[in-house]
């Protein structure tokens, strides 16, 4: 593999576990089951403003699905609960192989960054809470192109921010569609195969495939 391997993090899922906002769903839906609805909602949303080009940042985005969520549910919730359970993103933990599987991969001289839909003040608040800030020499937000993942663009641009080729970029998520559009922009990936999450038919399969962080070092620094 590459001496000039950077290994590029998504956030959400891959490295942060969602479960915390299953109680704000519980307590607002009566069903903690609501939050993935509400999460698929917001890819949904996401996709659509991207693929027309009518761009509005992840934290919108979230607030909208919510909105939506609400509707089908037949729930009303004031700004202030909308404004709580939203602020949860924040507040998240890391799964619990991931701390010891970046120590690896760092003590292994690998180079780590990640690449979020979120904007950057959220994912540095999330970073710092789950107290992964360290591993990473960068933080990249797709708000910084106005296109979020998986338009290439994002990974476009964290080549150019690294002065990288997008070759050397390893894209490593837990969703099959940020799989697709890193592969698709010229990137390498890594799957990691969270509870729930699985390659579809349609996406090329990637350059790994691990069951957790641990795993994933295990195949790098082999």
């Amino acid at each position: 593999m590459s001496k000039h391997m950077i290994l590029v993090f998504d956030v959400n899922e891959t490295l942060l576990d969602l479960s915390a906002f299953d109680a704000p769903f519980e307590q607002y839906f009566g069903d903690a089951a609501v939050r993935r609805e509400w999460f698929s909602q917001m890819l949904l949303i996401a996709s659509a403003t991207t693929i027309t080009g009518a761009y509005a940042d992840f934290g919108t985005i979230g607030r909208a699905a919510l909105e939506v969520v609400e509707r089908r549910h037949q729930r009303r919730l004031t700004d202030e609960q909308r404004s709580e359970l939203l602020g949860t993103i924040s507040r998240l933990s890391p799964h619990p192989d991931v701390d010891t599987g970046l120590r690896r991969l760092q003590d292994g001289g690998q180079r780590l960054v990640t690449l979020t839909n979120s904007t950057v003040p959220v994912v540095e608040a999330q970073l710092t809470h789950a107290a992964l800030r360290g591993y990473f020499e960068r933080v990249f937000s797709a708000d910084a192109v106005r296109r979020l993942k998986p338009a290439p663009e994002p990974y476009r641009m964290v080549a150019r921010e690294l002065g990288a080729g997008i070759d050397d970029l390893v894209l490593v998520a837990a969703h099959a569609w940020d799989i697709a559009g890193a592969m698709s922009a010229g990137c390498r990936a890594a799957f990691i195969e969270r509870p729930g999450q699985f390659l579809d038919a349609l996406t090329p399969r990637p350059t790994y495939m691990a069951k957790d962080l641990g795993d994933l070092a295990d195949q790098i620094l082999r």
